[in-house]
């Protein structure tokens, strides 16, 4: 009933817990006091007593009240304390999980079931820790005690009662592992069902065209109609279990009151002890029925909490501690494989030297994207070692090796901030001056001063601005950074002409001081690179510069001459239209 794993991610807030239990035990004694009081007063009335005597049970009953108020208050300041430090602590280990993965922190789980993971998931663990953990320990707790307060009285009775309370954890544990594989496929619907509705937003434009809208709002149905289905099987799984509680608990307490009713009549029992009995038999039901109430949230929880440990489990990446002088990077006889049986890269071996531009090209599936991940190190070689300044990558830290690299893609993130707060995260210090000769060098100067400068708001997704400004505004971020090794994957692609040609002049110039790696489809790019590897089904099959490779007439002069005839084709057939 108790997940170990999940409990030992607790660590110092299991405190918390066991202040938490302590004050629900002193509550049950406070609540027998004044069980107790109450029958006493009755009992003072038959024998006549004096005020003075009511006087001193009362006050003693008013003592028990208050303790029971303050108990009450403190024990939820206490579990909402647990919540609390939980949700940060786990959210925060969540955060710092998927950082340290890297680009990698995806692969097993998509955008939408993470951001529901670290939000829904973390606020169902944080029910499981802050009820249903401190309920089941008071519940295992509680009926011992009013069995020890109570055999003194009638140890019949007392025995009855204590034999019927685990009836509700054996009522329990039979629909326990019935309710674990529903709660597990009610995440997986849930997470289902919010990748189905977050793919459909973001491709809303997408659908529009198309004209496919409908297919995908019949699609976003199915998937919301079958977690309706689960939710309802959960709903009906709780009622039964709930119902089963019930009926063991209040049949429980009334097999106690019976026999508590039965020793009265048979003088065995006086009335007051009799009344005390009947009093407290539901007391000794109701800490497991409440914990049985918790457990089906529990049950959601540890579903939830089931994908947090197993994210938080996951492999990151090897890093050591060591720094980096020069940028000086190298793929030492790489191998590389996804699945452990079929190699992505095959004993690949490139030098990226300083102050030059290396370019790696090919077809699609290649292996470039591999590649780019390898230096990234996103991934880890299968055989081989990447090196920087003839240092392993595996044995660099972390922060020093990215502190060096910097990232252009075709799909580079800029921030829903303005412009001055995109590059400010790039470095924190930057001046206006350093930001507006990043601007002018990609030709934004101008557009980013009729636009309202660097307070700007870029939208969501860079909406507010063309592919080509996306780009060239990336460019300048990492122009800011003044890293000393700059890859740029496919940083040119599906954008126009001007800024393509603005893009390919600062790559050129920074490759005069810069380590600069270019990823690209389109050869006419890598023309004016130092050195190029031309790549096939993993391997490199040639390397040298622009005139060596078309001498060799093998597979990148073919895939040059090829792009060169469709451009120039393309370039009449518009040469044309504008006639």
């Amino acid at each position: 009933m108790i997940d170990k794993e999940l409990l030992g991610m607790l660590g110092n807030n299991k405190k918390y817990i066991f202040y938490s239990v302590s004050l629900m035990i002193l509550k049950l004694i406070a609540n027998i006091g004044v069980t107790a009081t109450v029958c006493g007063m009755l009992f003072m009335l038959t024998l006549g007593a004096g005020i003075k005597t009511y006087i001193s049970l009362g006050i003693v009953a008013v003592v028990c009240i208050i303790f029971k108020y303050i108990s009450t208050i403190y024990i939820e300041k206490l579990k909402d304390i647990l919540g609390r430090n939980v949700k940060k602590e786990l959210r925060q280990k969540t955060y710092n999980k998927i950082v340290k993965l890297g680009v990698n922190s995806t692969d097993n789980a998509s955008m939408a079931a993470l951001t529901q993971m670290s939000m829904e998931g973390i606020e169902q663990l944080d029910l499981y820790y802050s009820s249903y953990i401190p309920q089941f320990f008071y519940a295992m707790i509680a009926p011992i005690i009013l069995f020890f307060v109570t055999v003194w009285i009638d140890w019949r009775v007392a025995l009855v009662l204590i034999l019927c309370v685990p009836l509700i954890p054996v009522s329990i544990i039979a629909v326990s592992k019935y309710a674990k594989k529903i709660f597990a496929k009610y995440w997986d619907k849930y997470t289902s069902m919010g990748d189905v509705f977050l793919d459909s937003v973001q491709g809303l434009k997408e659908l529009k065209i198309f004209k496919a809208d409908q297919a995908q709002h019949n699609k976003i149905n199915e998937s919301a109609e079958q977690f309706r289905k689960i939710t309802m099987k959960v709903l009906v799984m709780q009622l039964a279990s709930t119902t089963i509680m019930d009926l063991v608990a209040y049949g429980g307490a009334g097999l106690g009151i019976s026999m508590a009713v039965i020793g009265m009549t048979s003088g065995r029992l006086d009335a007051i002890q009799a009344l005390f009995l009947i009093l407290v038999a539901v007391d000794f039901f109701l800490p497991l029925r409440a914990f049985g109430s918790a457990f089906h949230i529990a049950m959601n929880g540890v579903s939830a909490g089931k994908k947090i440990l197993t994210l938080l489990d996951s492999a990151e990446p090897e890093w050591g501690n060591e720094d980096i002088e020069k940028a000086d990077l190298k793929l030492e006889n790489v191998t590389f494989s996804y699945d452990g049986k079929r190699d992505v890269l095959k004993n690949v071996n490139m030098q990226f030297p300083e102050h030059s531009m290396t370019s790696i090209v090919g077809e699609s599936g290649c292996g470039k994207s591999t590649t780019v991940n390898m230096l990234l190190g996103a991934y880890r070689c299968k055989l081989g070692q990447v090196t920087v300044d003839g240092k392993s990558i595996n044995n660099l830290s972390r922060g020093a090796y990215y502190s060096h690299l910097a990232l252009v893609s075709y799909n580079t993130y800029i921030f829903n901030e303005t412009i001055r707060q995109n590059f400010m995260l790039a470095k924190n210090d930057a001046t206006e001056k350093e930001i507006f000769s990043a601007l002018e060098k990609v030709n934004l100067l101008d557009f980013v001063k009729e636009n309202g400068g660097l307070d700007k708001v870029i939208n969501e997704g860079a909406e507010n601005i063309s592919g080509g400004q996306r780009q060239r505004l990336a460019l300048a971020i990492s122009l800011v950074s003044n890293k000393d090794i700059y890859i740029f994957d496919e940083a040119t692609s599906n954008i126009d002409i001007e800024s393509e040609a603005i893009i390919m002049k600062n790559i050129k110039l920074l490759a005069q001081t810069k380590t600069v790696i270019v990823i690209s489809h389109r050869l006419a790019n890598v023309v004016e690179s130092d050195r190029i590897y031309f790549m096939k089904n993993g391997e490199v099959c040639e390397c040298g510069n622009h005139e060596e490779l078309i001498k060799l007439d093998g597979g990148y002069a073919k895939l040059y001459f090829t792009q060169k005839e469709l451009e120039e084709g393309y370039n009449m057939e518009e040469e044309i239209c504008r006639k």
